[in-house]
This record gives C-alpha cells, sequence and structure tokens, in this order.
C-alpha cells in the first residue's frame, strides 16, 4: 500500500451485507478490507493513516459504537460511519455523541454512502 493511499474498513456480522458492499467498494475503486466481527478487525487490522471505518452498529460481540469508543482510546480517530437495520432516534442521537462521521439506515443509499467516505476521509 502506498502512503496516503485510502482504505475502507467493512465491518459487519451478516456476510452478504459484507460482499455487496465490497463489491460497491470495487466498483468506486477503492481498496478495502472486509471483518464479520469487531474483535476480528481489532486482532488483525493495522488500519492504514488514510481510511475510513464503515461498521454495522449491531454486531454480535462488540457493537460498533464500541469500536469506535475503543478506537478512540486506543488513539485510532480515522473516520467512523455507522450502519443500522434498527434505526430509532436513540441510535442516530448515540451514533451522532460518538463522533460518527456519518450514520445510514438499511438498506443503504450506495451514492450518499461513497460520497460519505469521500467527505469523511478527505476532509476540505
Amino acid at each position: 500500500m502506498s502512503p496516503g493511499h485510502l482504505t475502507i474498513y467493512l465491518i459487519d456480522d451478516d456476510a452478504s451485507v459484507r460482499r455487496a458492499l465490497g463489491r460497491v467498494m470495487c466498483l468506486a475503486r477503492l481498496e478495502w478490507e472486509a471483518y464479520e466481527s469487531a474483535e476480528a478487525f481489532l486482532a488483525s487490522a493495522r488500519p492504514a493513516e488514510f481510511g475510513c471505518i464503515v461498521a454495522d452498529m449491531t454486531l454480535t460481540g462488540m457493537s460498533g459504537l464500541d469500536l469506535k469508543a475503543e478506537l478512540d482510546a486506543r488513539g485510532i480517530y480515522l473516520p467512523f460511519i455507522l450502519l443500522t437495520a434498527h434505526d430509532t432516534e436513540e441510535t442516530r442521537n448515540a451514533a451522532r455523541s460518538a463522533g460518527a462521521a456519518a450514520y445510514f439506515r438499511k438498506p443503504v443509499d450506495i451514492e450518499a454512502l461513497l460520497d460519505a467516505i469521500q467527505w469523511s476521509a478527505h476532509p476540505a
């Protein structure tokens, strides 16, 4: 990986969501890695300096919000986009309070997700 290269980290416990988002990243010509859990990401990912995390809020095991808090505690401050199939005012507020760069209800509007990735990973 070249310096300054953007990597998207997809974290979702649903294999079909990981595959679908991976196809979108390929079509958008973005480098990406997929993980089935927050724990798997923490165990094996070496986050790039330039990247973005796209994670489900309600993962099996550690939640997307818990992952954000853990990364913050470790001093890893990559833009964090949260996805959920259970959109409520409470989940929106939790995502906002955690400092999420964006929040999307599943099924995700792909163009809006790609825009959020670009805006959050390359702030003006």
